[in-house]
């Protein structure tokens, strides 16, 4: 009987041998088998005896050869092992990745509301022909489509309860009992040469005291220890002396930029602060009417302790300084001339953010808040001045959403975001009212978008209610971009500015636009179609009340 040696296989039985990875055919023959021939090749002859036993064979041979076969058919199976291992994890990527985006996930998403429909007698004609001049159809959009019915219904419900009902204004009265502090400290008359309500206070403190040691702003935020630091080093000279008592100029802004949030208030309050008769804050957003009076710095991280007023008025000092300085030039030459600097406050939550009520006054009716901030700025500044700037919420909306979202920002997510706020909403507004819901703090803080903040009729009602309507302009983010000059024009003379330099306006006009969308947001790309119908769908009446409001068409944002 005859053995091949480099495979070790039993050559006994014929159609064994052809599993033999070296021979492969039914009669081998040594001098013709590519492996086994050569010098080094020792053939094998036993006895015709059939061996029922294994023997071990120790064979001197060539060990590259030898094992070559071993070798090969052991790479054989690896590289197939690896392989398969590569078009599994690929699959799996793949599932994992895009299987939301097909509805294959096992678990089925929370947002798809009820069984979807495809017909397109469903759909808003208008909505979706106006989404096609600005986007192609995708296939990675098939799913969401069908969504389009379902969430139509929630719009359609939450329209139908939609009630635009004036407020009560409250009582001076209830507005002291609330902050009897606030009303201490800032006095009912103001220096009558300065358009800002301006005051002077006496200060107490000796040369040795800090008086920004306890302010709140310089404590909790190191970014604003610079400015501290150096009105620390000015401030004594900026005191007024008068009969042995030492007094300081507070003042509070003449106008404020109220909102809204991603609607260009940056890029205003950039150029605006390029005038020369014009002074911010110190911080270009205090948020202290809205959240910094009550404690809250993020409102997830609960609350710390409140800022006082002193703490706000504080941020105006580098601003009263230079007025003080003027009027006290002026007062030697010509007592009693108006002084042309004018102070501005720019929080973009002003206008919107009244979250905090419910935590510190006691409930309104129905739960609505029985005192908004405009109730409070109106009871101390009667004449102040407000600018809005506003932009298409649709697209309002998904700019808050890329700015805010920290990660796996996607249109998809965006579109599911929207789609379970909405839900959110519809749920709140089938008990309570229009104005409790916006103002609701627990449905504003379960909602994944900031869809109440695109409700800008609203809020601009509410602000109607107390201030008068040529105290507000109101502008839009599309003017504004496309016609910088006539929009800051448009400010300039609302707030009595004096004259410009064709090199200031220059300056001011033609600077690049500010807090522009950031180059990793801007390849996600646009929104879904899909998103986009519904939320024109959902803010429609709203733009339509807008308009109605301040008598201007372009508040439809038709086409943006």
């Amino acid at each position: 009987m005859r053995y091949c040696i480099n495979c070790c296989i039993h050559l006994l039985p014929n159609d064994l041998h052809r599993q033999c990875f070296r021979c492969r055919g039914p009669n081998h023959n040594n001098q013709k088998c590519p492996v086994c021939k050569g010098e080094n090749k020792i053939p094998l002859y036993t006895d015709s005896k059939q061996m029922k036993l294994l023997a071990v064979l120790e064979v001197r041979t060539d060990h590259r050869e030898s094992w070559n076969g071993f070798f090969c058919l052991r790479k054989g199976k690896l590289c197939s092992l690896i392989f398969g291992l590569i078009i599994m994890t690929l699959v799996m990527a793949s599932y994992i990745l895009t299987g939301a985006k097909h509805g294959l996930l096992l678990i089925p998403s929370p947002f798809h509301y009820g069984p979807f429909t495809s017909n397109p007698s469903l759909m808003d004609n208008e909505s979706f022909s106006d989404v096609k001049d600005h986007y192609q159809p995708s296939k990675m959009n098939i799913s969401y489509v069908k969504d389009y019915p379902s969430v139509k219904l929630i719009i359609d419900t939450i329209t139908s309860k939609i009630e635009f009902i004036t407020r009560q204004r409250p009582d001076l009265e209830d507005l002291r009992k609330q902050e009897p502090h606030m009303f201490s400290v800032i006095p009912n008359k103001f220096l009558p040469n300065s358009k800002n309500p301006c005051w002077y206070e006496e200060y107490r403190g000796n040369t040795t005291t800090d008086p920004y040691a306890t302010n709140s702003y310089a404590l909790y935020s190191k970014r604003f220890r610079t400015i501290f630091d150096y009105l620390r080093k000015v401030f004594w000279n900026h005191l007024y002396h008068y009969k042995d008592k030492h007094y300081r100029l507070r003042c509070l802004p003449h106008f404020y930029i109220i909102g809204q949030p991603k609607c260009g208030t940056t890029d205003l309050y950039d150029r605006l602060r390029l005038h020369p008769d014009v002074r911010f804050s110190a911080i270009k957003e205090p948020h202290w009417w809205t959240r910094k009076r009550f404690g809250i710095i993020r409102l997830r991280d609960g609350f710390h302790d409140r800022y006082p007023v002193e703490d706000y008025l504080d941020l105006f000092d580098l601003a009263a300084h230079q007025i003080q300085g003027v009027l006290q030039s002026e007062a030697a030459k010509e007592r009693g001339k108006m002084n042309n600097i004018v102070i501005g406050e720019a929080s973009a939550s002003t206008m919107w953010d009244n979250n905090a009520w419910i935590f510190f006054y006691d409930n309104g009716t129905e739960g609505e808040p029985p005192f908004l901030i405009q109730d409070f700025i109106h009871a101390f500044q009667p004449n102040a001045k407000l600018i809005v700037m506003l932009r298409d919420p649709v697209e309002r909306l998904y700019s808050d959403y890329l700015y805010f979202a920290s990660a796996n920002k996607s249109v998809e997510d965006f579109h599911e975001k929207v789609a379970e706020s909405l839900q959110l909403f519809e749920n709140c507004m089938l008990d309570y009212s229009l104005r409790a819901c916006v103002y609701n703090n627990t449905l504003n803080n379960a909602m994944p978008v900031r869809l109440q903040v695109g409700l800008y009729v609203v809020y601009l009602l509410d602000w109607l209610t107390v201030f008068n309507k040529d105290q507000i302009l109101v502008l839009r983010l599309e003017d504004h971009a496309s016609n910088v000059k006539y929009t800051m024009h448009m400010v300039f003379q609302f707030l009595d500015l004096g004259p410009l330099s064709e090199k200031q306006e220059a300056l001011i006009t033609k600077s690049p636009a500010s807090n522009t969308r950031r180059p990793e947001d801007r390849s996600l790309g646009p929104m879904l179609p899909t998103t986009k119908a519904i939320l024109r769908d959902f803010y429609r009446p709203f733009n339509t009340k807008l308009a109605q409001v301040l008598f201007d068409d372009a508040f439809l944002w038709k086409r943006t």
